[in-house]
């Protein structure tokens, strides 16, 4: 059996000159400890010599697979200087401190790839042994700030497995449940079958203390028991004291000590020693029948591909070629499944990725974030307003002039950019297929946001009042005077969505904030208990409600997004609250509740902004009204339906038509204008005031509908 250590060495050793991953879990033994622990003095026993680095701070900066096998003649031999024996243990020890340099740098930093070191003596047994780094708290010099975690993960990746052995080694002069070896290993073996608890510096505790309990495994128990060993001090390693001499110094010690009297041939370095080779050998076979199926299943596995590559030729240049295209046509068939979607058992079940988190950025992201550019109506009247009057500048202007038009539309036009840009993230996909594809992505993007710019440029060269889709003065009142006959709405009341959300107004509901099943309609929103529909608890119409989002508070202790309906005239929402505060688990849930409000007319919050100047005579941003002329006021182009009985007199301001474009949002918007039956007909003194008036009235009216109409 003992052959079988040496085999498990040959498939190390065949594994790390390859330069892959072991597929394999060979049986293996590994090292953990805190620094200082006394792990490197454990194996320096083993061997008889000193080779291990030394100093102060992490010494252990690489695996260390050290292999024992017993010989007649003393020398070491590296796996990466094959044929080349290191007779002189110091010599070992720069090679090791120089090879690891040579990765890791002289940075104190550390790295994963092992150092394959084979020691012939013949005062060794047949054991493998993988000394690991000890564990830190404190990074020093240009160690990375989280140098702990980068020692454990490398820790976890050796004594995860199921085949591997954990030497836990811990100083006898600290509180063993303080341990941070066995920390370790009880996170991955909570049984404590695979570890093997080594205590040092027996001969450093306390006068009047010993460590006879965990020694007979009574304080914490492990399957495999607790050895004790006594290493060299500080002060013999540097007076160069004979490891020899050290382990007749531990016998005598052992022997001489009350407490340890009684179990003195159970403890040791040779004792130790033994116990390693026959339990690493007993775990050999132990997990040889599974180890010799998963040889010949991946045997089976590899003999396939390489009758694949069988008409491959070694010196075939084109081999490379054809590889690299089968690669590249497996990256584009996975690029293309994952943004168009498709039905396998691989698919994402927990979030939207891929073709469908694009989707969702379309239909409900984007529009809502054009949606809340949209134009505030109180804002744009008076913008109108000022670019008439600008326009017009000393003179006194009758008819709206085209310029006003235009300078608003194109302010409107210029907001898109904004939302357009944001769509510009790219995921990073493979190292330097990567790198490449990533580029042309870009490159790409790029031409896509100057033709979109271009195509904005264009909207804003020339103002197509002829389109379809623009409304119009007259269109406009036909549409506003349908609407009005039929009482018709577009949508219904139709059901947008339904989900869950939880109303966060405390006191709102008995028992606070709580989750409820809501549905949304074109007309209002309802709640109910569950999502039977049973018991239902309100329904709030949607008239004339409008969004806004909620920041949490510095000593908010919730995670969840919150929005909220309001009134813009204060009114009261429910009950006594001037708003509904209603929250989901994530951002994407509360975006595409704020898209299906949209879909029913609950508009998002705008900012008005505050202008400064001398135009505080507009009063509450109502346009200025025109000059009396002494003028008669003459007709307006294109009013369908003929001419119109002039306004009555006593009424100032006269009485506007109901809005051409009904709105949930704005009340009232728009109106029609009086025109006079004839165009030398008089006007009375009394009347031309309120006519002025009325004409400029209309005027605003106007281009408020077709502005509200087009960008709503």
């Amino acid at each position: 059996m003992d052959s079988l250590i040496t085999i498990v060495n040959k498939l190390q050793d065949a594994f790390t000159s390859l330069g892959v991953h072991m597929q394999l879990d060979l049986p293996q033994i590994a090292v953990v400890g805190g620094q200082s622990a006394g792990k490197s003095s454990v194996l320096e026993n083993f061997v008889g010599k000193d080779f291990l680095p030394r100093g102060s701070g992490i010494v252990t900066r690489r695996p260390l697979i050290l292999q024992l096998i017993n010989g007649v003649t003393e020398y070491g031999e590296f796996l990466h200087i094959k044929g080349k024996k290191f007779s002189s243990f110091d010599e070992i020890r720069k090679e090791i401190e120089d090879e690891t340099d040579r990765v890791t740098g002289s940075n104190k930093g550390i790295s994963n790839i092992p150092i394959n070191l084979r020691v012939y003596s013949p005062h060794v047994l047949n054991l493998t042994l993988i000394d690991l780094p000890g564990l830190t708290k404190v990074a020093i010099g240009d160690q990375p700030v989280d140098i702990e975690q980068q020692i454990k993960q490398m820790i976890f990746q050796f004594i995860r497995k199921e085949t591997c052995l954990i030497l836990a080694v811990t100083p006898a002069n600290t509180d063993l449940a303080n341990s941070d070896a066995l920390k370790l290993a009880k996170e991955v073996d909570p049984q404590g079958v695979r570890t093997i608890g080594v205590i040092t510096k027996l001969d450093l505790m306390d006068e009047g203390t010993d460590a006879r309990d965990i020694l007979e495994n009574k304080l914490l128990p492990l399957r495999r028991g607790y050895i004790g060993v006594v290493n060299r001090s500080q002060k013999d390693i540097e007076g160069r004291k004979d490891i020899h001499q050290a382990l007749a110094a531990e016998r005598k010690f052992f022997l001489s000590h009350p407490s340890y009297r009684h179990m003195a041939d159970r403890l040791g370095t040779p004792y130790l020693q033994r116990v390693l080779n026959q339990q690493l050998t007993n775990h050999i076979r132990d997990t040889l029948p599974g180890l010799r199926d998963k040889l010949q299943k991946q045997m089976l596995t590899l003999e396939k591909e390489v009758e694949e590559f069988k008409h491959f030729q070694p010196g075939d240049a084109s081999i490379k070629t054809k590889a690299m295209l089968q690669m590249i046509q497996q990256l584009q068939s996975d690029f293309e499944r994952t943004i168009e979607g498709s039905g396998s058992a691989l698919v994402n079940t927990n979030e939207l990725s891929g073709g469908a988190k694009i989707n969702r950025i379309f239909h409900e992201r984007l529009r809502f974030e054009i949606v809340k550019m949209a134009c505030d109506e109180k804002e744009l009247r008076r913008e109108i307003s000022f670019a008439i009057r600008n326009i017009h500048g000393i003179r006194v202007g009758l008819f709206t002039p085209d310029m006003a038009f235009e300078a608003i539309v194109k302010r409107q036009i210029a907001l898109l950019k904004e939302t357009v840009i944001k769509m510009s993230r790219y995921p990073r996909l493979r190292e330097e297929t990567d790198r490449i594809i990533t580029t042309h992505v870009r490159q790409r993007e790029h031409s896509c946001k100057e033709q979109i710019l271009l195509l904005i440029d264009f909207e804003l060269a020339y103002m197509d009042t002829n389109h379809e889709d623009f409304i119009g003065f007259a269109n406009a009142q036909n549409k506003s005077e349908n609407a009005n006959k039929t009482g018709t709405r577009q949508l219904g009341n139709q059901v947008i969505r339904k989900g869950h959300m939880v109303i966060q107004n405390l006191g709102i509901m008995k028992g606070g904030s709580r989750p409820y099943w809501f549905v949304l309609t074109s007309e209002s929103i309802s709640w109910y208990k569950d999502e039977d529909e049973k018991e239902k608890k309100f329904m709030l119409p949607l008239d004339g409600l409008k969004l806004r989002d909620i920041e949490q508070g510095f000593m908010s202790m919730s995670r969840r997004v919150t929005f909220a309906l309001f009134s813009p005239d204060g009114r009261n929402v429910y009950k006594d609250y001037k708003q509904l505060e209603l929250s989901c688990e994530t951002v994407e849930d509360v975006e595409s509740w704020k898209a299906s409000f949209l879909r029913a007319g609950v508009y998002p919050e705008k900012q008005e902004t505050q202008e400064n100047g001398d135009e505080s005579s507009l009063g509450g941003r109502n346009p200025p009204l025109p000059p009396s002329t002494g003028r008669p006021a003459p007709a307006i182009p294109n009013r369908p339906g003929g001419g119109a009985p002039p306004l009555p007199g006593g009424r100032p301001g006269g009485s506007l038509p109901p809005p051409m474009l009904p709105s949930r949002v704005s009340g009232a918007v728009g109106g029609a204008i009086v025109q006079q039956s004839g165009a030398n007909r008089y006007v009375p003194e009394s009347m031309r005031g309120q006519v002025n008036q009325a004409v400029g009235q209309a005027a605003i009216n106007e281009l408020s509908n077709a502005f509200s109409s087009r960008f709503k």
